[in-house]
């Protein structure tokens, strides 16, 4: 065994060292998380759905945690550079993603080489909520039903605005074009509120967009709502059918909002991130939120997240490949 004197002489250098710093352990080691200002990075322009979200998570983080949450808007392509951003960035917890699905399960199959990262550089900490989106249309159309959708697409084509390429609106756009054989163009813009206006000045004809960006100009009579997208009728619209109801199930489909990190980000600063998050969710405020936004929570971590974006994800190739659905 070793002896108390050559144990000494095996330690004190390692003491020494570590005492002049030679020896240093990960800095989200040394603190407790979060200890200092955390940035959510949001992929879409202020003022939809997903930057609403994210400021009132962040509100309420703040006082959870007492320290400042900010979110910075990082627009464009269709999500990527804000969610470029956040890969690249040190994978520590602070520098988060709020983003929506397509970002991870659109993106890749559209932008293809142009995309600047890879989806699995991305992890889910939690899908917040869920949401449909509205097919709404310009008065002037004369357009008052989905039957008269399909006609006047038919006849002559029509132009349909998203809140830009690789949306949920230019994917639900791309996915109907094909099911119902209609000649439409995608008209994409910077965010879910430029694309309603669009549609309100007649730049477009119509747009599938969120529904509570779209109901304040439904309710003026400025847009011409016909269905809903998701699988049951909207709370804020109880009186517009699905696109199930009206015969067309294929259409069926939810924006999912979530939250994401670096994939080299600690366990422990995930589930962190994860409880709090959930729980800012559950407050009566967010909640009263959420449901001004049409969103439902889900509240899904770790694998059952991943494998539900997964299964998106190969859902969308096939829509990509079928539709030729690309980025304009």
């Amino acid at each position: 065994m070793m002896g108390t004197r050559a144990l000494l002489r095996f330690v004190q250098p390692l003491l020494m060292m570590a005492l002049c710093g030679w020896i240093t352990v990960p800095a989200w080691a040394q603190e407790t998380y979060p200890s200092r200002l955390v940035k959510f990075v949001n992929n879409f322009p202020p003022g939809g759905p997903s930057d609403i979200l994210a400021r009132s998570v962040a509100q309420v983080l703040q006082e959870q945690h007492k320290q400042v949450f900010v979110v910075e808007n990082k627009a464009g392509a269709g999500g990527n550079i804000g969610a470029d951003a956040v890969a690249k960035s040190v994978a520590d917890g602070y520098t988060v993603l709020f983003c929506i699905d397509t970002s991870l399960t659109v993106n890749p199959h559209i932008f293809g080489k142009a995309m600047p990262f890879k989806p699995g550089e991305l992890k889910p900490v939690v899908i917040m909520a869920s949401s449909g989106l509205m097919l709404g249309m310009h008065p002037a159309t004369g357009i008052r039903s989905l039957k008269d959708f399909v006609a006047t697409g038919k006849a002559k084509g029509l132009n349909l605005s998203s809140g830009g390429s690789g949306s949920p609106g230019h994917l639900a756009a791309q996915v109907f074009s094909d099911a119902a054989h209609l000649k439409i163009t995608h008209i994409p813009y910077k965010g879910n509120t430029p694309a309603v206006m669009a549609v309100v000045a007649g730049e477009v004809d119509g747009g599938v967009l969120a529904t509570p960006g779209m109901l304040p100009q439904v309710q003026a009579g400025k847009i011409t709502p016909l269905a809903v997208t998701s699988a049951q009728r909207s709370r804020l619209a109880p009186d517009l059918p699905t696109m199930a109801e009206l015969g067309l199930p294929e259409l069926q489909q939810e924006v999912l909002y979530l939250v994401m990190v670096p994939s080299a980000t600690p366990e422990a600063v995930v589930q962190v991130l994860q409880a709090s998050i959930v729980e800012a969710l559950k407050r009566p405020e967010v909640q009263v939120r959420m449901r001004l936004l049409d969103l439902n929570f889900e509240g899904q971590t770790g694998a059952i997240a991943a494998k539900r974006l997964a299964d998106l994800s190969t859902r969308y190739a096939r829509v990509v490949q079928a539709t030729g659905m690309k980025v304009e």
